[in-house]
């Protein structure tokens, strides 16, 4: 919850250029995607929310591979018009350079790689993303055509979840994708549901939340339906409540703060 008014919070400030520019100390993607939707770039917004989705803040790295790629190694940031309009060049430059590139993915991501030859390799995953937001490069013209002018959050958020598919990016990356996007405000959306089926950690803690033990024989909807009345009490939303759920049964007893 503090970390979603965080996010409330400094949309309204000022931020500096350099939380934009990649080759600094400063930067951040999520300040980052706020600075280019205030400059009119949806797409280079919600495309960074993309790759830190992809690569993820690490724990001891921090956002190191994130800065590393996009920033092309200091030589050419990776935007969304160089990417979109020319993938394989992106796919070329990755393979010469993936040796070169420091840090690491993050927790959510620990089973994803730079290698060119990897199902779940970045360049395949970049050009899937590629292929998900259609033709006419627009993520405008994406939302458009996908929420079919709905203006329910829920509903459009869950359009946009099962309309997604990029490689590599499965229940979880989608979530939390999509989620940071509606947090952001670059698109109308926000979870209704915790999107139970497929999940783990946040399956294991509603059974243990609701049935005592994270392996009770209780299937995904019921959960879902309880944790909808939950809500209804509580209004942190299901963005929270996915999040607390899976923290919470990796430590019951003990509060620790999930790092990536």
């Amino acid at each position: 919850m503090r970390r979603l008014e965080y996010t409330a919070i400094r949309r309204g400030r000022q931020i500096d250029s350099a939380r934009a520019d990649p080759n600094s100390s400063m930067f951040d993607p999520e300040m980052a995607a706020t600075l280019h939707l205030r400059q009119g770039s949806l797409d280079d917004a919600i495309w960074l929310t993309f790759l830190a989705t992809h690569f993820g803040k690490h724990a001891r790295h921090g956002w190191e591979r994130l800065r590393d790629v996009y920033s092309g190694l200091g030589r050419k940031t990776w935007t969304w018009e160089e990417v979109s309009a020319n993938p394989a060049s992106f796919r070329r430059w990755l393979a010469r350079n993936a040796n070169r590139i420091g840090g690491a993915f993050s927790n959510h991501r620990k089973y994803e790689s730079l290698r060119d030859d990897s199902a779940r390799g970045t360049a395949a995953v970049v050009e899937s993303y590629v292929e998900w937001v259609g033709p006419q490069l627009s993520h405008q013209q994406l939302i458009t055509r996908v929420i079919e002018g709905g203006n329910d959050p829920h509903s459009n958020f869950d359009r946009l979840y099962k309309s997604m598919r990029v490689t590599s990016f499965g229940r979880l990356g989608k979530f939390d994708f999509l989620a940071v996007v509606g947090r952001l405000e670059l698109a109308p959306i926000s979870p209704g549901s915790a999107y139970l089926k497929g999940a783990t950690g946040p399956l294991k803690g509603a059974r243990l939340l609701f049935g005592g033990r994270v392996n009770a024989s209780i299937d995904a909807p019921q959960l879902q339906e309880w944790l909808t009345d939950l809500d209804a009490l509580l209004h942190i939303g299901m963005q929270a409540m996915e999040d607390s759920l899976c923290n919470w049964q990796k430590s019951p007893r003990r509060f620790v703060h999930f790092r990536g």
